[in-house]
């Protein structure tokens, strides 16, 4: 006797109406959590903060809030220490992002090669990158040392005397923008290296054909074939320039920047008037106003990437 198993009972269709509201909602639905993320952990912080730079606020007692409207940004704008820390910041943001992008282009360059290890040494530009930013800062402090630095005992050995790096502005705005240096070429040199791999291996033998060096090669080959890259490295690193906190906060350990404020960026401009004097709504404006710097550079390399462009189509 063959025993027949019952038959599975068959769900009900789902009616058409459903299904095409199902297709249309399920996008947004899959892409609803980190809209999510950004409103509350982005979105809301960032326009919270604009509503709070327009009232004073005090750290002890934030919940009592006073009308200020634009006065946060007037004293801002007549504060001589804000256009100190914000010349400091530009200062240093060149500082460190020319000869770091420069240092980083011919790194890629020369790894673009078939060298040996070449596995170690794309692993060992990211060490920097993978260092602590406060293990970084203090041993520069301490190779920066005036009496017992490694930097002042090199320069001794060649006849130049010891350079006080604290306490001078050039010095110390080359010390700490030597530590963003060092942290961030491997980093870049990698995204240069990645952006050189991309670029089709038929142009080099073309060139080479040609009798174009490699200095030829790399001027008309590799160098146009980078430009979105090395645009994209020239906005990011623009933007940690702007932002930059750590560096200059642990190499003497002063929110100040130094006793005359000679290397106080705008980030430690806004911890200083936030947690050091405690007025959170003149450190909000001060977050607006770096805010604001960041579209306006953007902004701007975006119209010179856009000009360049329709200038070489129009050829």
């Amino acid at each position: 006797m063959t025993l027949v198993s019952p038959a599975k009972p068959i769900a009900p269709p789902r009616p058409p109406a459903l299904r095409r509201a199902w297709r249309k909602a399920s996008p947004y639905a899959y892409i609803a959590p980190f809209f999510t993320l950004f409103a509350a952990f982005g979105l809301f912080p960032l326009v919270y903060t604009a509503f709070v730079s327009l009232y004073r606020v005090e750290l002890q007692t934030p919940g009592d809030m006073e009308w200020r409207g634009l006065d946060n940004y007037t004293a801002l704008f007549t504060d001589e220490f804000f256009w100190t820390s914000l010349r400091n910041t530009f200062t240093i943001g060149v500082l460190s992002t020319v000869p770091q992008l420069l240092m980083a282009l011919g790194l890629a360059h020369l790894l673009n090669y078939r060298l040996r290890g070449r596995t170690f040494f794309r692993t060992a530009m990211l060490l920097p990158y993978a260092t602590s930013v406060a293990a970084a800062t203090l041993v520069f402090a301490q190779l920066f040392g005036r009496d017992f630095g490694l930097v002042n005992y090199a320069l001794g050995l060649v006849g130049i005397d010891p350079v006080d790096w604290q306490t001078g502005t050039v010095a110390s705005q080359v010390a700490v923008s030597s530590i963003v240096v060092w942290r961030w070429t491997g980093y870049n040199a990698l995204i240069y290296l990645a952006g050189m791999q991309s670029i089709p291996h038929e142009l080099y033998e073309a060139a080479e054909m040609d009798g174009a060096s490699r200095w030829r090669q790399f001027f008309h080959v590799t160098l146009p074939g980078l430009r979105p890259t090395i645009t994209f490295t020239v906005v990011v690193s623009t933007i940690g320039a702007t932002q930059l906190f750590g560096e200059p906060l642990l190499f003497e350990g002063s929110v100040s920047g130094g006793i005359a404020h000679q290397y106080q960026t705008l980030g430690l401009y806004l911890y200083e008037q936030g947690w050091g004097f405690f007025h959170l709504g003149r450190a909000a404006a001060i977050a607006w106003v770096m805010f604001l710097l960041i579209l306006i550079v953007v902004g701007a390399n975006a119209l010179l990437v856009r000009r360049r462009s329709s200038k070489e189509a129009g050829r």
